[in-house]
Formats: C-alpha cells, sequence, structure tokens
C-alpha cells in the first residue's frame, strides 16, 4: 500500500540468475492460486452460515490467525512461499463470514461488491498500463501519507469501540460516513496503482523468485481491503 507491505520490498533484494529471477507471470499465477484458496476457504463459512452454523470460531481464527501471518510475512518475506497461501486460508474464513453476515441483511450486496471491487481493479488496471496515472514520486508519498491517515482512522476507531462509543456520523448511513467510505476506496484504489509499479520494478531489476509470492500477497491485502470497503459503502448506502 504505498502499499505499506510492497513498498521498498525489493529495496533489499539482489540480482540472481534468469532462471531464478521473479517473472510477472510467475507473480500473476501465484496471484491467481492466493485468490482461488480464499475463495474455497470463503465459500466453506458461507456455506456454514447459510445452513444455521455458528461460524464465531471461525471467524476468529481468520482474523486473528490472518493477522500473525501477515506480520511474519512483512517482516520475513522470504517466508512467503510457504506462508502466503496460510494466509489466504485465513484471510477466506474471515472474508467469507463477514460477507454471509452482509449478504444476510442486504441480500446481493455481496455480487454488487465483488462486480466493483473487479471493476475498480480493472479501472486502474488501465489507467496504470496506459500511463494515465504515474506512480511518481509525489504519488507515492500522498498515497502512503493518505494509507497511514486511514490506518490510524481504523485503530481511533477500534479503540473506542472497545468502551462502546460509537459517532454515528462516522459508522453511520449518513452523508459524513458514506464520504468516508468514498475517500478509504479511493486511497486503496490508488494503491492499487503503487502494487502495479512495484511488481513491475521488481520484475525488471531481476529480483529472487520468491519475491513473486510477497508482491501477490500484497497485492492480495489491498484487494481485500478495497472490496471490504466497498461492502460497508454499498451497506451504508441500504
Amino acid at each position: 500500500m504505498s502499499n505499506p507491505l510492497l513498498n521498498k520490498a525489493f529495496d533489499d533484494a539482489y540480482p540472481i540468475p534468469a532462471a531464478g529471477r521473479m517473472t510477472l507471470a510467475g507473480t500473476i499465477d501465484r496471484a491467481m492460486l492466493l485468490f482461488a484458496i480464499l475463495v474455497i476457504a470463503a465459500a466453506w463459512t458461507w456455506n456454514l452460515y447459510f445452513k444455521g452454523n455458528s461460524i464465531a470460531s471461525y471467524l476468529a481464527v481468520g482474523l486473528i490467525g490472518g493477522l500473525v501471518v501477515a506480520l511474519v510475512i512483512i517482516f520475513a518475506r522470504h517466508t512467503a512461499p510457504f506462508l502466503a497461501p496460510v494466509y489466504a486460508a485465513f484471510e477466506g474464513l474471515a472474508l467469507g463470514g463477514l460477507s454471509a453476515s452482509f449478504q444476510g441483511l442486504y441480500y446481493g450486496i455481496v455480487m454488487q461488491a465483488v462486480l466493483v471491487t473487479v471493476c475498480i481493479m480493472g479501472v486502474m488496471f488501465l489507467l496504470y498500463r496506459w500511463k494515465i496515472i504515474r506512480a511518481t514520486k509525489r504519488l507515492w508519498i500522498g498515497v502512503t501519507a493518505a494509507t497511514g491517515g486511514v490506518m490510524l482512522f481504523y485503530v481511533v476507531d477500534i479503540v473506542l469501540s472497545l468502551f462502546n462509543i460509537q459517532i454515528p456520523a462516522f459508522s453511520g448511513g449518513g452523508i459524513v460516513g458514506i464520504g468516508i467510505s468514498l475517500v478509504i476506496i479511493c486511497v486503496a484504489s490508488l494503491n492499487l496503482i503503487l502494487d502495479f509499479d512495484v511488481i513491475e520494478r521488481g520484475v525488471q531489476s531481476g529480483q529472487p523468485k520468491y519475491m513473486e509470492w510477497y508482491a501477490a500477497f500484497g497485492l492480495m491485502v489491498t484487494l481485500v481491503w478495497l472490496y471490504l470497503e466497498v461492502l460497508r459503502l454499498l451497506a451504508r448506502r441500504r
């Protein structure tokens, strides 16, 4: 994000023989595999929810396990080939349960959120590919700062919720709440531009093969974040 997971991810990697270098095709393959694992795990908790079973334990395992594994990957990037699939599975358990809960409240909202997320990714990729939006130094600084602000907002919101303090204007479906969601979605979308840029630079500079897994992991984090914010926005509108 300024995917913080990908930012400067390649700075400490060294050029190696061609056979062991990161490639764009390899990164795409790894990303598709991770998303396949995520979807399978999400389908598990989704089905459990609509069969009337409790998914609280799966949500807890997914959220906590995903956070722990993500932190390990971030601080030890060489573990990505082994832990990125585990992270995808944990994330799928949590995402499937959360999505099912929203679907139970607002029929059809999950499919809408998925379509909007895919469309945003497609548009951002084309904007990057056609060089309409360039990953300049100024963009990196701006998006990094904005992402940090969003993370701080999340932390404050979580701390307040622990004390049963809610600010209706922020968490409700009013103009302010919807505006906040739109801003966060814009920030997450711009993070995709930076993700594409880092992946491209990593491939061009011939980084180690394990960085394909790390790059795919970082892209997944951004897309899941974007999806959840789109889902929240749609729920607020309803």
